[in-house]
């Protein structure tokens, strides 16, 4: 009897997991992308699945960290890395506050 919730292929749950490629690696690849576009008349799309099939990663995180790269230089509009560091910082700050507000608004109901 087969589970719908458990895959007949152990290691396809392996497989398909999100790796985590360290920062040379997406700039070696972002730089060997620069190169493929610069050396032959091809278009990004060809030279990111082609970047992508000879690293052996998908073209969808190649993509992605060009576009990030791209923002990180001013080259698109969107939200730079530091700026979308310091959102997250901020929201975590007005959670801390949040919390400590119903905090002290409980303690300070049981005083009077």
């Amino acid at each position: 009897m087969k589970y719908p919730r458990f895959c007949s292929d152990p290691y396809r749950r392996i497989r398909n997991m999100p790796r985590q490629y360290s920062p040379e690696f997406r700039q070696r690849a972002l730089r060997l992308l620069d190169t493929m576009m610069e050396a032959s008349d091809i278009s990004e799309f060809e030279a990111i699945k082609s970047v992508a099939g000879k690293l052996g990663i998908s073209e969808e995180s190649v993509r992605r960290w060009r576009r990030k790269a791209q923002v990180d230089a001013g080259e698109r509009p969107g939200t730079t890395s530091s700026e979308h560091a310091e959102i997250r910082r901020l929201k975590r700050e007005v959670a801390d506050l949040r919390r400590a507000n119903v905090i002290l608004g409980r303690f300070s109901s049981l005083e009077t």
